[in-house]
């Protein structure tokens, strides 16, 4: 409501301005029904309705060339609909007219001349465009980072002295940079963007391959696939391998070069709509989508960034659309491609019609990846249906190594399941065994340890695996709650407190933490917050028709008549 509000508002602003400032514009172009149209393109944008928005746009277009404004939505709308031409072709015929003087319209010309290599017409440019980067936020690195690259393509020099530092991003400009000038220490800057601690990076394991390929140096490069997880869930990184084990080393030129312009700047713009996706800014992040889309429309790859967007905000005709994009011939894509129709057919209709889905392209696969078998029993778990999710599990450690890193993972999920079922003596063996390949995994430790207190089985072992859990993720919100929930069974109500009231910092939500935190507060005898409490978790679409059996009873009884 508040933000209908704010765009009718900016509606009457834009009349006022207009009629007062414009001296082409007309009383009579300002009509009811553009002005309704106009309204229903800027509220269809901003519900990420980019057809509808392009439709009423067009209806109204007669203000393009009235006021700046129109343009500049206009223009924004038809990028985020994957028209980044038609935009940058209007926005060219309106700038004679000094319409065209805001970020998004300098940007599109930039990224025009970078795609037709008119690098020295951009230094102009770019002067016009510093006046309108805003130092709070992703434009001036945008900006600056397009400066450097020009000076790149321009002197075919790696400027260093530059001392603005964006962080991660510069050392990701840079090793480009190198690779575009085909220098020998590029590897090294990949590896050292690959191994960073700051977050995941792994995304360019692939342009490390890509380089070690383009060396002809095949050796390296099936080395370092041999050491991908074969249950990775990047799915470049998956594809990559899949090349690399089917000696297809040319399929990684067919998506990317290092030596042209336009694929290094997609990428760039590829990370700054993942920073705006982060920030939940949908529009902004789908603008940024689309010009990296279009800068490098073979690396369609990419496309899966934009379609996350529109699935995650319900979009699911525009998830379909771009889905098409995705076929049989890479199998990784194809897969993904299957299971994000199912999860739409879930959303849309019901889970048992997901499942049939998803199940019947599996049964088309006479020799299925390690992954799409992970994939297939996760899928089954995550729904619940853990003697299927058993069943998978089952098959994929049938086909995995001895040695595989992947055991220990498998283990655990077949283990969780086993768990859920109530067959204890089968889940401890998995977990325990689990545990016997990589003794300090937290989630497993987490998982057993809480699982044996549940029971009342091996109290103190099972506290000791949480205190080695804990130590390691003290800000995990699910190994704080059971850390909490040991103190509670022993007794130690102040201490579970103390922990139990930091997961639900973490994790307001969670059903489950609410229910430990209403029974600590109980024991407490701050009765009336932990009704609170337990009435949360009640009211939870996550709870369990056991859990709230049990929760009703405490609310109606109290937890000493539970």
């Amino acid at each position: 409501m508040i933000k209908k509000l704010k765009l009718i508002l900016f509606i009457v602003f834009f009349v006022y301005q207009t009629l007062a400032y414009s001296k082409t514009v007309d009383e009579s172009d300002f009509n009811p029904k553009y002005l309704s149209d106009y309204l229903s393109a800027i509220i269809s944008q901003n519900n990420l309705n980019s057809d509808a928005s392009v439709k009423y746009f067009n209806s109204s277009k007669i203000l393009i060339n009235k006021h700046q404004e129109f343009l500049k939505e206009y223009a924004i709308t038809l990028t985020i609909n994957g028209r980044v031409q038609k935009s940058i072709n209007i926005i060219k015929q309106n700038r004679e007219q000094n319409n065209s003087n805001f970020f998004e319209a300098k940007l599109l010309l930039l990224i025009d001349n970078f795609k037709k290599r008119k690098f020295d017409q951009n230094i102009e440019l770019l002067n016009e465009f510093k006046g309108y980067r805003d130092h709070s936020n992703y434009q001036y690195i945008i900006y600056e980072v397009l400066k450097s690259y020009n000076d790149l393509f321009l002197t075919k020099e790696i400027n260093l002295n530059n001392k603005k530092n964006f962080g991660k991003l510069s050392s990701i400009n840079q090793a480009f940079q190198y690779c575009y000038l085909d220098q020998p220490e590029t590897s090294t800057k990949f590896i050292s963007i690959i191994n960073s601690n700051e977050g995941d990076y792994s995304r360019y394991l692939f342009f490390y391959l890509h380089n070690l390929i383009k060396k002809k140096d095949f050796e390296s490069a099936l080395q370092v696939s041999k050491t991908i997880n074969a249950l990775d869930s990047n799915l470049l990184i998956q594809q990559s391998k899949q090349w690399i084990d089917n000696l297809n080393y040319n399929k990684f030129d067919q998506f990317f070069s290092c030596n042209n312009e336009a694929d290094i700047l997609a990428e760039f713009f590829f990370l700054i709509s993942n920073f705006y996706a982060v920030d939940n800014n949908f529009e902004k992040s789908n603008f940024y989508s689309n010009i990296s889309n279009y800068l490098n429309p073979k690396f369609y790859f990419n496309l899966t960034h934009l379609l996350e967007n529109y699935f995650e905000n319900k979009n699911y005709k525009k998830t379909r659309k771009l889905l098409k994009n995705f076929n049989e011939e890479e199998e990784i894509y194809y897969w993904y491609k299957l299971k994000k129709i199912s999860q739409i057919i879930h959303n849309e209709k019901n889970l048992n019609e997901s499942l049939s889905y998803i199940e019947s392209k599996f049964k088309k696969y006479s020799n299925p990846s390690l992954k799409i078998i992970y994939d297939m029993a996760n899928i089954y778990k995550r729904n619940e249906e853990f003697e299927k999710s058993i069943k998978y599990y089952s098959f994929l450690l049938e086909k995995l190594n001895a040695n595989s890193e992947a055991l220990a993972d498998v283990l655990y999920k077949r283990g969780s399941s086993y768990e859920r079922l109530k067959d204890y003596e089968s889940s401890d063996k998995d977990l325990l065994k689990s545990l016997s390949i990589r003794s300090e995994d937290p989630y497993v430790l987490n998982y057993l340890g809480y699982s044996w207190l549940e029971r009342g089985y091996k109290i103190q072992d099972a506290i000791n695996m949480l205190d080695k859990a804990y130590n390691q993720k003290k800000n995990d919100p699910f190994i704080i709650d059971s850390v909490g929930w040991s103190y509670y069974l022993i007794g130690d109500f102040v201490n579970a407190e103390k922990f139990l009231r930091k997961a639900i910092q973490l994790m307001p939500n969670d059903p489950i933490v609410n229910d430990h935190y209403g029974d600590v507060l109980w024991k407490l005898n701050r009765k009336i917050q932990a009704k609170y409490f337990w009435q949360s978790a009640l009211n939870s679409e996550e709870s369990e028709s056991e859990m709230k059996k049990s929760i009703s009873k405490k609310l109606l009884k109290g937890l000493h008549e539970s």
